[in-house]
């Protein structure tokens, strides 16, 4: 497991019976998780009484309950790189922490690559990954098909000292923005994904993984660079193994380039019990 365990603004305290207990700087949420099938081992006051718990709805959707009033937003940093968080409607934060092993890599390859990078991050929600490459010095293109993501991206960007990087924000579905890209004849040297299960587009074009991850994914090797460092695909589709990603990265990227592929979980460490939290699975070829 790919394990996100450098973190100091953020931990799973503790996790059981579907939920999980979670620190965000000085806030302490609970919410549900689906992977949770353990038992809670000691319910503690923190369990008891979390600044907020967000209760899923037996009829779908959910809401949060606050034992204290928190505020709007506040911020939690990593390596230099700094995220507002905001608990929303859907159970989540604007973050997925698990990724700070994704940008981690991501820094390290850009910095060493001893040439400029120039980045695309599609499906790119709240940018993450596009901090942490321009953080590292890549120029880079964020694409994402809801506005008000792309609005949070420039403002974690801001907030980590980037707002006057060569960062490219494009709200736009990703399919018909690769395909503009093609006909531009750009090109990137490095390209991030981490595609949704099912999505539509600003306009409505459907989005389904089984059916147009591997299309998708052949489209985007006409805007690789001849020369790639790398490209990263996360996913969070339930049943999705990280050897299909492995295929999928040796039938497309693995055809035209040498180079190496490394796939597997990714995942959080339990502070309490000492267990690790499986989160989602990635697949990685990076040039050789």
């Amino acid at each position: 497991m790919y394990l996100a365990d450098k973190w100091k603004d953020y931990e799973v305290i503790d996790t059981g019976d579907g939920e999980k207990l979670e620190r965000w700087g000085s806030i302490v949420l609970r919410r549900p998780d689906p992977q949770i099938i353990w038992p809670v081992v000691k319910e503690t006051k923190e369990w008891q009484q979390p600044h907020a718990h967000y209760h899923r709805s037996s009829s779908g959707g959910g809401q949060w309950s606050f034992n204290q009033k928190l505020p709007e937003a506040w911020q939690i940093s990593y390596e230099g790189l700094r995220f507002l968080i905001r608990p929303t409607n859907f159970k989540h934060t604007g973050l997925f922490p698990e990724q700070a092993v994704n940008w981690s890599w991501i820094m390290e390859k850009i910095r060493t690559a001893g040439r400029p990078i120039r980045v695309l991050n599609l499906f790119a929600y709240t940018g993450g990954a596009t901090a942490a490459a321009a953080l590292a010095g890549a120029e880079v293109c964020h694409v994402d098909a809801a506005k008000g993501m792309v609005q949070w991206a420039k403002e974690n960007a801001t907030l980590s000292g980037l707002a006057d990087k060569p960062i490219r924000y494009i709200t736009d579905d990703v399919f018909k923005f690769v395909q503009r890209e093609q006909r531009r004849g750009k090109q990137y040297d490095a390209i991030i994904m981490d595609p949704p299960s099912y999505g539509r587009g600003p306009n409505g074009e459907m989005w389904k993984l089984e059916e147009n991850l591997y299309p998708f994914l052949e489209s985007c090797m006409s805007i690789l660079s001849p020369d790639p460092l790398f490209m990263l695909i996360n996913s969070y589709t339930t049943g999705l193994s990280p050897s299909v990603l492995q295929n999928l990265l040796k039938m497309t990227i693995g055809r035209k380039h040498n180079g190496r592929i490394s796939c597997g979980e990714i995942g959080l460490p339990i502070t309490r019990s000492g267990l690790n939290l499986p989160c989602g699975i990635l697949g990685r070829w990076e040039s050789e």
